[in-house]
């Protein structure tokens, strides 16, 4: 994806130099990003790990951004940038309304949220209390070498699928789905996360789209690698991936065939109306 010199959003809180309040431990570099991996992997929030006086994460005040921090930073704020731009008129255009952007922050190891510890470990998230998006860039190099989602796009796609939690919550469909989820039995909760997070993946395929048809950014390769990223974090691959039997009772995000499909149809159609999950006969 074309993004260097390209607008980059001011809607970015950027926490990277404020200092987490834990000094260093023993746990540091490929130690922290296997204990990281495992803990995403496994659906598992390793956070009380990062704060173990034995197992704790560098983070003092006061430290230097590394370029490949700032490279992360900016690569951020122009894909958080390109979806303010496509939001705006997609709403505009099909919705007759208006799309107010959603804010995103950066964090390195750990922050906190009116939802609970933000982590590496719990990957990225959409925070409805604040309508904030919480990222650690360090994600996305357990993204490349743990999980084997490659490529600028493949990053782009992850900040697309938040951004997308956003949409669904300016369209009241995440407050009215989590309030079901909450009445519903585990197994049903999990159905609906399920159809939540395929949702989410085809507007992410919108977005693409837009990121194409509005900027002409998009390089060779870009829609397959966002597409690979889509199945990388589908549940069945996740659940193999750490050594367990797909258990499709406790899918939450949905299988990897399902996540890739539905991006597909996101980017196909640009129809909003094509990504009603809820609706849908097959997904």
């Amino acid at each position: 994806m074309e993004w260097r010199g390209k607008r980059q959003s001011r809607n970015i809180e950027d926490r990277r130099q404020m200092g987490g309040g834990v000094k260093a431990g023993s746990v540091g570099g490929v130690g922290l990003l296997a204990v990281l991996a495992i803990g995403y992997l496994l659906g598992i929030d390793v956070t009380p790990l990062l704060t173990d006086p034995g197992l704790a994460v560098s983070s003092p005040e006061g430290t230097e951004l590394t370029e490949a921090d700032r490279a992360a930073g900016e690569f951020v704020a122009v894909s958080l940038g390109y979806s303010e731009t496509i939001w705006a008129k997609e709403f505009s255009d099909q919705l007759g309304r208006r799309y107010d952007p959603v804010r995103l922050v950066l964090f390195k190891s750990v922050t906190q949220s009116p939802c609970g510890n933000a982590s590496g470990a719990t990957g990225p998230f959409y925070c409805p209390g604040d309508k904030k998006i919480y990222l650690d860039t360090d994600f996305f190099t357990t993204m490349q070498h743990k999980l084997g989602a490659r490529g600028d796009f493949a990053m782009a796609y992850v900040v697309a699928h938040e951004v997308a939690h956003h949409v669904q919550d300016e369209l009241g469909i995440l407050g009215q789905a989590n309030q079901i989820r909450a009445q519903s039995s585990q197994t049903e909760s999990n159905r609906i996360s399920v159809l939540i997070e395929l949702q989410a993946d085809c507007l992410s395929g919108i977005w693409a789209r837009g990121v194409h048809e509005e900027f002409g950014a998009i390089e060779p390769g870009d829609f397959d690698e966002a597409l690979n990223a889509a199945r990388a974090i589908g549940d069945d691959t996740l659940q193999r991936n750490a050594g367990q039997r797909p258990m499709p009772h406790s899918f939450t995000h949905g299988t990897a065939a399902q996540r890739a499909r539905w991006f597909d149809i996101g980017l196909k159609t640009g129809d909003l109306r094509a990504c009603n999950t809820f609706d849908a006969k097959k997904l």
